[in-house]
């Protein structure tokens, strides 16, 4: 099972950049002069301080969904879950990153599906130690080695 580290962010402290106001990814559009507002990862990314973590992803069974390894996962534990959200789950001692599928419920079982077809999904049986430790609200990834 692919795993994450999870780390507790210092949300105290603020890191404003400048955010540019469109980035266009098609044809390009004329350059702004200025820059209009501030972008700050903890306000702008962390709306429940208190239940928001960082996680690194470690493995490759999230590539689908443009999770790869190495990223970090913002975490917030005060998201409810829904069918289809991205979660870091918690199942028989480890923890692992995987889209939640409640499809089975009524049949007495839950899915852990990874988006990767090398990898199979994890079926979650009311006798597993299970939790839904957190959704994961945004990722960050590196782009220069």
């Amino acid at each position: 099972m692919k795993s994450i580290e999870l780390l507790q962010g210092d949300f105290a402290s603020r890191l404003k950049l400048q955010l540019a106001p469109e980035i266009r990814a098609g044809f390009p559009s004329p350059a702004e002069e200025y820059l209009h507002e501030s972008l700050d990862f903890n306000r702008d990314l962390v709306k429940h301080p208190e239940a928001t973590f960082y996680g690194r992803v470690k493995g490759d069974s999230m590539i689908g969904a443009g999770i790869n390894d190495g990223d970090i996962a913002v975490i917030d534990r005060s998201r409810e879950p829904h069918d289809g959200s991205i979660v870091v789950a918690y199942i028989n001692n480890e923890f692992t990153i995987k889209y939640l599928d409640l499809s089975h419920k009524d049949e007495g079982y839950i899915e852990l599906r990874p988006a990767n077809q090398a990898y199979s999904p994890i079926r979650i049986n009311p006798e597993d130690d299970f939790e839904v430790w957190g959704v994961v609200v945004f990722t960050i990834r590196n782009l220069e080695p």
